[in-house]
């Protein structure tokens, strides 16, 4: 049984930061058969942090000495300097920046994270540049490369609930600038992979969650301040910040030419209504919704991963208590809302 299953309550961020890092079985198995340096690319983001210690920490349980580096551009310097008392390397990158992406050092085990999606609508430009140009630019620079890139279960588009999430190998039917970028992200990563032999993994996300940020941490903050939900995308998959950090570095090892496609995401289809309500009663608080359900939503199906890596440690009732939990005691969050209920592809 995980350390994370009989924990009743998370005490502070350094706690969430060690369970969120834990490497699994199957990560444990892929780094052991995983030579050379590993780098992850945007690591400064909501997942890149803990991610990143995730594969150090499997490294330093095998002994072995491979390089682990985290490059971003490190607007906020806390974050580089958190990265650096776990004693992770730090590189600090514009990589829009060509002779800057140039001097980045080669490492076979590349972990793709880079990209835009807040703040998309009104800038479009810097959305196509981040999420399609860039991904062109890595693919050209690591050709040799074993890379695992990050995208999102937006490029399906909205499913109906009777299909039960879509599948990678599905239509996709990307609406707005972001998904439609971000398909094109992928398309850029297959066709590399294709032409120079480019060994990928693209990983479709819906959606992690921890403490700090996600939808459930959404929902849970709207309960406790007396807040209306929208039930208009009434529901959503969810998966541990955690398991989806393995199933990420375990994807590398089923990298290919062609890319590898992989839906990374919780078994449950979860429902506003159900979730709130559920939220109501652990923060006793009364729930206020607004609009009704429709009859599809953006939904994945990732019992592929499940297969292939293990099924997720911690379950949605698990992560609704600890999060009920955080958010009645004031714990920190990111304040980074996940807008999951935008149904017009606009973000």
């Amino acid at each position: 049984m995980s350390n994370e299953t009989i924990i009743s309550e998370i005490a502070d961020e350094s706690q969430l930061d060690h369970l969120l890092s834990e490497p699994t079985p199957a990560v444990m198995s892929a780094v052991q058969h995983l030579d050379g340096d590993w780098m992850v690319l945007g690591v400064a983001g909501k997942m890149g942090p803990t991610l990143i210690r995730m594969a150090q920490r499997a490294l330093e349980t095998l002994g072995r000495k491979q390089r682990v580096i985290g490059v971003a551009r490190f607007s906020n310097a806390a974050e580089q300097e958190k990265l650096q008392r776990w004693g992770i390397e730090t590189i600090r990158c514009d990589l829009l920046d060509e002779k800057a992406l140039a001097k980045l050092p080669q490492a076979p085990n590349i972990i793709y994270m880079a990209g835009m999606k807040f703040g998309s609508t009104g800038n479009e430009a810097l959305t196509w540049a981040m999420n399609t140009y860039l991904p062109a630019l890595v693919c050209r620079r690591f050709p040799d490369s074993r890379i695992a890139a990050f995208s999102t279960g937006n490029v399906y588009g909205l499913a109906p609930l009777s299909q039960g999430g879509s599948i990678e190998s599905d239509s996709l039917n990307p609406t707005g600038d972001y998904a439609i970028s971000c398909l094109g992200r992928e398309r850029m990563f297959q066709y590399f992979s294709q032409s120079q032999g480019t060994r990928v993994s693209i990983l479709r996300l819906n959606y992690a969650c921890e403490l700090r940020y996600g939808v459930l941490v959404d929902l849970a903050q709207k309960v406790w301040n007396n807040l209306p939900v929208d039930l208009a995308m009434g529901n959503f998959n969810v998966i541990w910040q955690g398991d989806a950090n393995a199933m990420a570095i375990a994807s590398l090892a089923q990298a290919t030419s062609p890319a590898f496609m992989l839906n990374i995401s919780g078994p449950e289809l979860l429902s506003v209504r159900r979730v709130c309500e559920q939220f109501g009663k652990l923060m006793d608080r009364s729930v206020q919704f607004v609009g009704s359900e429709s009859p599809d939503a953006l939904l994945n199906n990732g019992k592929l991963g499940h297969r292939l890596y293990g099924y997720p440690r911690v379950g949605f009732e698990q992560m609704l208590d600890w999060i009920a939990k955080w958010i009645m005691r004031s714990g920190r969050t990111l304040n980074k809302p996940t807008h999951f209920e935008a149904r017009s592809g606009k973000f």
